[in-house]
């Protein structure tokens, strides 16, 4: 089986890497990611969180465009409670105009952090309660003009960035499924509806004027290093850093404190929210990541590494790549 690979970017700090540095080197490794043959390079939307910096995707996928030529980028994806559509319209419309043919615009409607967070954005939380209405606000505001429409996305109208569904749940699915949009399954962190979305989707799938065929894409952890002891370790750091995140500690923190926190039930859940990771040398994990497509019905794996050392993190996806070569790059803009 045929997997396309794509990259999903928390932009990672910690651990002695600065903000800066992580954005740096987001933008190398998103052009190792070009030469390799991945498809596209996301961020996903986090706010109030001090090891993940992507908390503006659109100015990210700005920077890593102008610092690529081919691959798509885009957001997986923009929290879409968190603002209104015309603004996103405007923002992805912006960039569309610069780099045509490049970008995605991936949705959520979950806030992407914590209830006291929202409040400081000046959102409420029954804003996701209006997500299907404000995807189709932000299709109309991407589509051509209409007669007598008195708001317009400039730039941005007639753009008509392809939009994507992103979700963790039969609810994301069963929309994506409706809208014929592409879905997008967080199982790197929420693995737990994973099939059932997948047959939900492709069962309730209606076609439309962005996609004909149900399009999937699923995500999961790929810790690839030379030897399987070293990826083990990669996957041992990140669980770690997730059970801290979980407990509210910091992620730099004390050795027998992190363990006591692994043996709880939060560290439970911390391996439990990874399950789908794949880790090994570049056959092991090439063969982990096909046998998850293939169980997932997935048309592409995007690829998370939660793990602030850049050189393991590029050294992970040039692997997969190796074991998973993806030939002359294709456009996967989920037409």
């Amino acid at each position: 089986m045929a997997v396309r690979l794509s990259v999903l970017d928390l932009a990672t700090a910690g651990g002695g890497v600065s903000p800066r540095d992580a954005l740096l080197g987001s933008a190398e490794l998103a052009k190792h990611a070009e030469d390799w043959g991945y498809g596209r390079y996301w961020f996903s939307e986090h706010h109030n969180m001090r090891s993940i910096v992507s908390s503006t995707p659109s100015v990210l996928a700005g920077f890593i465009a102008a610092n690529t030529e081919r691959i798509r980028v885009g957001s997986g994806g923009v929290m879409l409670p968190n603002h209104s559509p015309l603004i996103i319209a405007e923002q992805y419309g912006t960039l569309e105009t610069l780099y045509p043919g490049r970008i995605d615009l991936g949705l959520g409607r979950a806030p992407g952090t914590d209830l006291e967070t929202v409040r400081a954005m000046r959102r409420s939380p029954e804003a996701s309660e209006r997500f299907p209405q404000d995807v189709r606000e932000l299709q109309r505001l991407l589509g051509p003009s209409t007669p007598g429409q008195a708001v317009r996305a400039i730039p941005g109208e007639g753009t008509e960035v392809p939009l994507y569904i992103l979700g963790s749940s039969l609810f994301g699915a069963s929309l994506a499924a409706a809208f014929g949009l592409p879905y997008a399954f967080a199982s790197h962190f929420a693995p737990a509806e994973l099939l059932n979305a997948s047959q939900v989707y492709r069962e309730r799938f209606q076609p439309s004027e962005q996609l004909q065929e149900p399009y999937m894409i699923a995500s999961m952890n790929v810790f690839a290093a030379d030897t399987e002891d070293e990826a083990t370790l990669l996957h041992a750091t990140a669980l770690e850093k997730m059970a801290r995140a979980l407990s509210g500690r910091s992620i730099d923190g004390d050795r027998a404190e992190t363990e006591a926190i692994l043996r709880s039930p939060i560290g439970r859940q911390a391996l439990q929210m990874l399950h789908y990771s794949a880790i090994g040398d570049a056959d092991q994990v090439g063969e982990q990541v096909t046998a998850f497509a293939e169980q997932a019905g997935a048309d592409e794996v995007m690829v998370a590494m939660n793990v602030a050392d850049l050189p393991a993190r590029i050294r992970s996806y040039e692997l997969l790549a190796q074991a998973l070569p993806q030939g002359a790059l294709e456009a996967v803009s989920g037409d």
